[in-house]
């Protein structure tokens, strides 16, 4: 099996740390990010593909190397069309390299797997379903009443089974339920959340796009390999989801269900985090608690806090937002993200931090006489070949050692050096060491945004 992670999203529900730059599945919520769980988690079915934007591209690199796993493709979507284009997409790269005999697994970048090695046997009866022609769809047994999710009826008696689970037919496809529907489908016992995950040899999608939706894969299949193509294709895409293109049209006859427990969590809201870290056992704040009771705090940087007679509280703390929200209203923080949008979209889609293929950068302070950053450059890596109109910088070096290429004139840098950057000048840094190269930027002028730019020379592919 070929596994296939869709790294998308829009960063919404778990803001103010997602950002539409930054989303979920790349927050280091925990020990390690989603992201990064799931490579691991799917690494041993083989190299995965990945399908994300090309604005996510740097942060997926560096889940990657972080995981230890090395992704066979990357695919680029010009822009967010839902499931059903990226599923088509990661077909068509399939049939292109020759492998549409091959089966492949699509998965979120974005759930929690607490058991996995009940996954890993869902999967595998999964793959034996997709070598017999038929769309496997994994279902997660419902352990509670909830509305967030669509369900998965099955009915019948077991058509495959190996030693722990069984796979049945699909009855139905459920949307978002009522709360008293959702009680009664808990109750029934054949009803399952649906976790959008599915496994299917390609040339039966491929056969199933054709027929379900042939405008679709006919735009997708003059897709001929090259990405810079896929803006003009992509822009005639319908977005719609792959459970209602193709899923939920499909016969008894080509669609099977895996109900499984692997301790699946979508973490698709704050109070879902709360419950993740209560369950540990563990915190990551420090806090001093008086007349109160059930509150989390995710803190900033080691802050410490402080709460007096307050209860049922999630505190989300960030470099340039607070979130405070009551227990159990946590799904409506998209609604409020939706307002700040209006008003100060930059908190929405970025962080004072962002991560470039040479490492990372975090503002430290900006107003209009000034702005100071900290960069950091791995090691062998160098920034582009550039100049700046509009501002002078001033850099002072306090770990690492490297070269500064100032006018093709080359000055060695290491802790306590300053190097001053004229306007106009052209330059770049390079970490010549084996640590990292850390060094505080103060820009001065009239402008400060990241587009001033002139890149002349770039390892990245973007002079």
């Amino acid at each position: 099996m070929i596994p296939v992670i869709l790294s998308g999203g829009s960063g919404t529900r778990l803001w103010p740390v997602s950002r539409s730059s930054y989303p979920k599945q790349f927050c280091e919520l925990f020990e390690e990010s989603l992201q990064t769980m799931t490579l691991r988690r799917l690494s041993k079915w083989g190299d995965p593909w990945i399908v994300t934007g090309r604005r996510l591209l740097d942060f997926t690199e560096k889940k990657a190397k972080e995981a230890g796993v090395r992704p066979a493709l990357v695919l680029f979507e010009p822009e967010a069309r839902n499931t059903a284009a990226a599923v088509a997409l990661a077909c068509r790269m399939a049939e292109l390299q020759g492998q549409s005999g091959e089966i492949l697994g699509i998965f979120p970048a974005d759930h929690l797997i607490e058991r996995p090695q009940v996954f890993s046997s869902a999967i595998e009866l999964a793959i034996e379903g997709a070598k017999g022609g038929k769309v496997v769809t994994i279902g997660l047994k419902p352990h509670s009443p909830e509305t967030g999710y669509g369900y998965i009826q099955t009915e019948g008696a077991p058509q495959m089974y190996n030693s722990d689970l069984n796979a049945f037919e699909v009855a139905r496809f459920h949307e978002k339920p009522t709360h008293d529907v959702a009680v009664k489908f808990l109750q029934e016992g054949s009803f399952y959340w649906n976790a959008g995950i599915f496994v299917f040899k390609v040339e039966k999608m491929i056969e199933l796009l054709r027929q379900f939706q042939p405008q679709l894969w006919s735009a997708i299949n003059s897709f001929k390999g090259q990405v810079k193509d896929l803006g003009p294709i992509y822009s005639k895409l319908p977005s719609i989801s792959i459970d209602y293109a193709i899923l939920e049209r499909l016969s008894k006859n080509d669609l099977l269900c895996v109900p499984c427990q692997p301790g699946w969590n979508d973490v698709g809201s704050w109070d879902a985090v709360a419950d993740v870290y209560e369950k540990s056992g563990k915190s990551k704040a420090h806090c001093y608690s008086l007349d109160s009771k059930n509150n989390f705090i995710l803190p900033h940087r080691g802050k410490a806090y402080a709460t007096v007679g307050v209860d049922d509280l999630i505190v989300v703390d960030t470099e340039d937002a607070l979130l405070m929200v009551k227990r159990g209203h946590s799904q409506q923080v998209k609604t409020v993200v939706d307002r700040i949008k209006q008003e100060q979209p930059q908190l929405t889609e970025t962080h004072v931090f962002d991560e470039r293929p040479w490492g990372r950068f975090e503002i430290l302070r900006e107003d209009q006489v000034f702005k100071s950053k900290i960069i950091a450059v791995n090691p062998g890596s160098q920034l582009s070949y550039q100049s700046h109109e509009k501002r002078e910088e001033h850099w002072l070096f306090v770990q690492g050692c490297g070269e500064v290429v100032i006018d093709d004139r080359v000055v060695a840098v290491k802790a306590g050096s300053h190097v001053h950057i004229p306007m106009k000048a052209k330059h770049r840094v390079r970490n010549t060491g084996n640590t990292i190269l850390r060094f505080i930027e103060v820009q001065l002028g009239t402008y400060f945004g990241e587009d001033d730019i002139v890149r002349y020379s770039d390892d990245y592919g973007r002079a």
